[in-house]
C-alpha cells in the first residue's frame, strides 16, 4: 500500500474533526491512519534530537492508502473523497473541453519512438492558480505516481510545462543523443543528451532512471513548433518550460510503454488539480496524432451500467436501488436509478481507475454501507475441512519425536550459500539450490536444501545449555525442478540431531527405528526399510549410512564431520538423521 503524508492542520481543518474522529473517519472510508507526527519528530527518531533542531513542527498525518487508489495520493484527492463520503460536498462533475478546430493543442508522435517509448497522451489545465502548498502538492503527486503506477518511470513518465513559454503543435520523437541539446531543469547551461546522462550519473534522485534509455541508439524527446525542448522523458524536463507559482496554463504530457497506465496517470493529474482552474473541474483536451495518422482526444471518460441486484447479493446488503445509488455516490461513483426502477446507471469518473469490474463497485457499496452493518448469515453450502495428509503425518511425527525426548526447533527457510555448501563441504552448484535475487542480507541468499544447517546453528546459539542437546525439525526444503510450473519444488524433511561429548550414533539409529516403527515400516529389504553404508561430505568417513525404503533412498544418518562441526562454531561431536517423509504419506 502507499503511504500518503498530508499536512495535518490542513487535512483535519478541512474536515473539521479531532484526531480521534479523523482516525475513525479514515477507518470507515477504508483507510488507516498510520501515525500522527511531524518532520521534527521523524528526524529526531532517525538521527537524534541534535539533528532535528530547526525542523518543522507542522503536524503530519501518515495515512495508509490502498495501492490502487491513485486519487488519494494527494491532499486534494484525499480531502475531496472524504468530504463527498460525509456528504458535505457534491461529487464534482469533470468536464472535458474540446477547443474549436485549429485552436487546440496537438501532440504529434513520430514513428522513431516505436522502439523506445511508443505512447504519449496530453492535456491542458487552463487559468490555474498556484499557491506554495498547491504547487508542492502538484510536484509531490507526480513523484508518488512515478514510484507507484509508473513503476519508477519504466511504464510512464510525467512532464509538466508552462504552456505560455512554448508554442504548439508539439512533436514527440526520438533522436541520437548527440543531436539532442538543451538546458535541463534547474541547470545554468545547455548539454547534449550524452552529457546529461553523465551529469546525472551521480545524482541521488535521477541516476535511478538512466538505465531506462542510456543503452538505446535514440533518446525520446519532445519539441515545440520552434524547436524548444520540453523534456527528454523519462529523465528530465527542460528548464525553459519549468512551472512556477506564477504559471497560469499547464501543459501535461505523459509518455511511456503502457498506454493504459499513461491514460490513468494523465486522468489523475488533471482531475486532482483542475479544481484550481478559473472554471473548476474543467480540462482542455489535446489531440494526439499517431504515426499511422490516426488521432485521439485525451483525457478519456468512462461509464458503465449494471443491474442493481448484482451489487447487493454478493455481500448480503439489503437496500433498495435508490439507497444503493446514494451509497455509491458517497464513494465518488455518481449513480441514479433508471428504467423500471431496478437498474442503476453508474458513472465512473476518471479519478477511479481502480474500478475495472463490477465486483469493484460491490466493494465500494460494502464500504459505504459499513462492513460492521452487514448481517452475518450461515452459508447455504456446507463443507467439511480436512488436513492435508502430509500435514497430518507431520503433526503425528512431531508428537512421537517429542515423546522420544527430542526438542522441536523452528528455523528459517532461507539461509546463506555458505551454510548449505561451503560449511557442509560441497559446492553450491551441486546443491541444486534456489538462489534469491538481490538478497537483503547475506543470511538469506538461498532457500535451504537441507534442514541440518538450521539445527547446527540452533545448537551453536544454545551451547551453554546442559548436555545432551537433542533437537528435531520437520519442515520443507526447496530444490530446483525444471518440470515444476514455478521451476522449484518443496519436499517435507525430518531432521534430528544429537549433540554430546560422544557422537551418540546409536541414539540417532534408535530414533530412526522408532520412526519406522510408528510408520508401520518393517525392517526388511523388500517391503520395509534398510540402511547401507554410504559417504557424504557432511559426514565422518565410515560413519555414514543411507536409508532405503522399499528400495528407494529417502535420506541419510551418521556422525557429522569434525570440519563441519568446527565451521558452525561447535566443539563436540554430534550425529544426525535427515529423511524425506513424503514417501510415507
Amino acid at each position: 500500500c502507499n503511504l500518503c503524508r498530508t499536512p495535518g492542520l490542513i487535512t483535519v481543518g478541512a474536515l473539521g474533526r479531532t484526531d480521534e474522529e479523523f482516525d475513525e473517519l479514515c477507518f470507515e472510508f477504508g483507510l488507516e491512519l498510520d501515525e500522527i507526527t511531524s518532520e521534527k519528530d521523524i528526524i529526531s527518531k532517525e538521527k537524534g534530537e541534535e539533528k532535528a533542531k530547526g525542523a518543522s513542527d507542522v503536524v503530519l498525518y501518515k495515512i495508509d492508502v490502498p495501492a490502487n487508489r491513485y486519487d488519494l495520493l494527494c491532499l486534494e484527492g484525499l480531502v475531496r473523497g472524504l468530504q463527498v463520503f460525509k456528504e458535505r460536498i457534491n461529487l464534482p462533475k469533470f468536464e472535458k473541453i474540446i477547443p474549436a478546430e485549429g485552436e487546440g493543442q496537438r501532440l504529434i508522435v513520430t514513428e522513431q519512438t516505436a522502439q523506445i517509448r511508443p505512447h504519449a497522451v496530453a492535456a491542458v489545465l487552463r487559468n490555474i492558480t498556484f499557491t506554495k502548498d498547491r504547487y508542492d502538492s502538484f510536484i509531490d503527486l507526480q513523484e508518488k505516481l512515478h514510484q507507484n503506477i509508473c513503476r519508477k518511470r519504466a511504464l510512464v513518465a510525467i512532464g509538466t510545462h508552462d504552456l505560455d513559454t512554448i508554442t504548439g503543435p508539439f512533436t514527440f520523437t526520438a533522436k541520437a543523443p548527440s543531436e539532442i541539446k538543451f538546458k535541463p531543469l534547474n541547470q545554468s547551461k545547455e548539454y547534449t543528451a550524452s552529457q546529461i546522462m553523465d551529469l546525472y550519473r551521480t545524482d541521488s534522485h535521477l541516476r535511478h532512471y538512466l538505465h531506462l534509455i542510456e543503452n538505446k541508439p535514440r533518446y525520446p524527446v519532445i519539441y515545440d513548433s520552434n524547436g524548444v525542448v520540453l523534456s527528454m522523458p523519462p529523465i528530465i524536463n527542460g528548464d525553459h518550460t519549468k512551472i512556477s507559482l506564477k504559471t497560469r496554463n499547464v501543459f501535461i504530457e505523459c509518455t511511456g510503454t503502457d498506454i493504459t497506465k499513461a491514460k490513468i496517470v494523465l486522468d489523475i493529474m488533471v482531475t486532482m488539480f483542475s479544481e484550481y482552474c478559473e472554471k473548476p473541474f474543467t480540462v482542455e483536451a489535446v489531440e494526439v496524432v499517431h504515426p499511422n495518422g490516426k488521432t485521439h482526444i485525451y483525457p478519456d471518460m468512462r461509464q458503465c451500467r449494471k443491474n442493481a441486484d448484482y451489487f447487493t447479493k454478493p455481500v448480503n446488503i439489503v437496500e433498495t436501488p435508490s439507497s444503493l445509488a446514494k451509497l455509491l455516490t458517497r464513494m465518488c461513483l455518481k449513480s441514479h436509478v433508471t428504467g423500471n426502477g431496478n437498474h442503476l446507471e453508474i458513472e465512473i469518473p476518471p479519478t477511479r481507475a481502480d474500478i475495472i469490474h463490477a465486483c469493484d463497485i460491490v466493494e465500494d457499496a460494502a464500504i459505504a454501507y459499513g462492513y460492521n452493518n452487514i448481517q452475518m448469515v450461515i452459508p447455504k453450502t456446507y463443507t467439511i475441512a480436512n488436513q492435508l495428509p502430509l500435514n497430518k503425518l507431520t503433526e503425528l511425527l512431531r508428537l512421537d519425536l517429542a515423546a522420544a525426548g527430542f526438542t522441536e526447533a523452528l528455523t528459517f527457510a532461507l539461509c546463506s550459500q555458505e551454510d548449505i555448501a561451503d560449511k557442509l563441504g560441497t559446492d553450491i552448484s551441486a546443491t541444486n539450490a534456489v538462489i534469491i535475487a538481490n538478497p537483503k542480507t547475506a543470511e538469506f541468499q538461498v532457500a535451504r536444501t537441507t534442514l541440518l544447517p538450521g539445527l547446527l546453528k540452533t545448537i551453536a546459539a544454545n551451547r551453554k545449555m546442559p548436555l545432551p542437546l537433542k533437537l528435531f525439525e520437520i519442515s520443507d526444503i526447496v530444490v530446483k525442478d525444471p518440470n515444476a510450473d514455478v521451476g522449484a519444488k518443496n519436499y517435507r524433511h525430518l531432521c534430528a540431531i544429537y549433540y554430546n561429548k560422544s557422537p551418540g550414533f546409536e541414539i540417532i539409529h534408535g530414533l530412526l527405528d522408532r520412526v519406522m516403527q510408528v510408520l508401520d515400516v518393517p525392517p526388511n529389504e523388500e517391503n520395509g526399510y534398510t540402511i547401507k553404508a554410504a559417504e557424504g561430505t557432511a559426514f565422518f568417513p565410515g560413519r555414514c549410512a543411507e536409508v532405503f525404503v522399499k528400495g528407494q533412498s529417502v535420506g541419510k544418518l551418521g556422525v557429522v564431520h569434525p570440519d563441519v562441526i568446527t565451521k558452525f562454531e561447535l566443539t563436540m561431536p554430534c550425529s544426525v538423521l535427515e529423511i524425506n517423509i513424503e514417501p510415507f504419506v
